[in-house]
């Protein structure tokens, strides 16, 4: 074969997405049960936040899925991934919690998406667009109680209350704030935090106008804050089964909905003195056996794992050695260890009696499980497991 004909044979191979051995699989029936352990827990309805291509899990397909069981309300970082949902038929409220920029305001109210108003100046674009379209805003207001990222201040929240409550354009369907320490639930910030948020709520009461929404508890405080739950409940990592800090307590049995996993494609015997990977930095100290992994920092795998990490292998740990390259790592068996070409490699998740968490894997990486999961980029395909998406093809 030449020319053209090669050119037209490899244009018209469409291979399907779970043929690359590296894949992400998302239990979606361990989704289903942490959002409902979730709300029974907090005895209030849940937002189900899915920003960041729902922590890695895959935005539209975790959506879909939180939709069909019936969760009320989701929550995004971005008009965009409003956008997205909305394109995928998600029909659901969907509130975009970050910062407005005026120009985008248009799309959020064609797009049916509820917005995040952090003072008056950002009231006043909501209903200038408003106006302009003819269409009322669903708003929710940002109260800074600690954070100092967006949102008025709690102390002078006043004016923007009654500014959003006598608008004409706009409805104001929430409150809200962020926790900055409810991770470790022996902070004394959250605390303080709800004591500011609850004060700035009060004025609603002092204006006579109806209390909206509030909500205030992230993950962190779901777990260990149940004074933060109040009408709504904003569960980020929990959602997927991950605790959010080391110093999180696991009040609520939930599970890991999120494993990552590889195959072996190559095996060799290194010798004693041999130098694996870049920069050399690993040497072998007697011959041992090395097999290589084809999933690396480019797709997201951190390259600060290099002679840290860990696999599962036949059902056993086995170490990462050298550097992880951008798109392979290798994996040293030892003297004795046996694996052959297209074995199961878990970077995270069950094989076997052991497991692999991503808190464990944050731990050796040297940072926290929300960086490992929303790193995980569209490089892995990911296929879907239990729920209405048995058996379907992988996103």
């Amino acid at each position: 074969m030449h020319g053209s004909d090669a050119f037209d044979a490899a244009a018209s191979f469409r291979p399907e997405a779970n043929d690359r051995p590296t894949r992400i699989r998302v239990d979606l029936d361990a989704l289903s049960h942490n959002f409902h352990a979730l709300q029974a827990h907090a005895g209030v309805p849940v937002m189900g936040i899915v920003k960041a291509n729902a922590y890695g899990h895959g935005l539209v397909p975790v959506a879909r899925h939180l939709q069909a069981q019936g969760i009320g309300q989701l929550g995004v970082a971005l008009v965009e991934e409003g956008i997205a949902l909305r394109r995928a038929g998600v029909t659901v409220p969907i509130l975009v919690m970050g910062g407005i920029h005026a120009p985008q305001v248009g799309q959020f109210l064609a797009c049916d998406l509820e917005v995040t108003v952090s003072s008056i100046a950002k009231l006043r674009q909501v209903e200038q667009a408003a106006a302009s379209l003819g269409r009322q805003a669903v708003i929710h207001l940002k109260v800074d109680t600690g954070m100092e990222r967006i949102g008025v201040h709690s102390e002078n929240a006043g004016p923007l209350i009654e500014a959003a409550v006598a608008s004409r354009w706009c409805t104001v369907k929430g409150i809200y704030s962020h926790l900055a320490c409810s991770d470790d639930p022996a902070s004394p910030m959250t605390h303080e935090q709800r004591h500011r948020f609850l004060d700035a709520c009060r004025h609603f009461d002092r204006i006579g106008a109806p209390m909206p929404l509030r909500h205030l508890a992230n993950s962190g405080g779901v777990l260990h804050f149940p004074d933060t739950c109040l009408d709504m409940v904003r569960p980020g990592i929990a959602l997927y089964g991950v605790m959010p800090d080391p110093a999180s307590r696991a009040t609520v049995a939930l599970k890991p909905a999120l494993s990552l996993v590889s195959q072996v494609v190559y095996f060799k015997v290194v010798k004693a003195g041999r130098t694996v990977s870049y920069g050399a930095t690993w040497t072998a100290p007697a011959d041992t056996r090395v097999v290589t992994v084809p999933i690396g920092y480019g797709d997201g795998y951190p390259r600060s794992l290099s002679s840290r990490g860990e696999v599962l292998v036949r059902g056993q740990r086995r170490p990462i050695i050298g550097r992880v390259c951008m798109d392979q790592f290798m994996v040293d068996l030892g003297p004795g260890g046996t694996a052959y070409n297209e074995d199961e490699v878990v970077l995270i998740g069950a094989q076997g009696d052991d497991a692999i968490s991503c808190e464990a894997v944050a731990h050796a990486a040297g940072t926290i499980p929300y960086e490992i999961l929303t790193g995980l980029n569209a490089r892995i395909p990911r296929e879907y497991i239990g729920g209405a998406s048995s058996g379907g093809p992988a996103a």
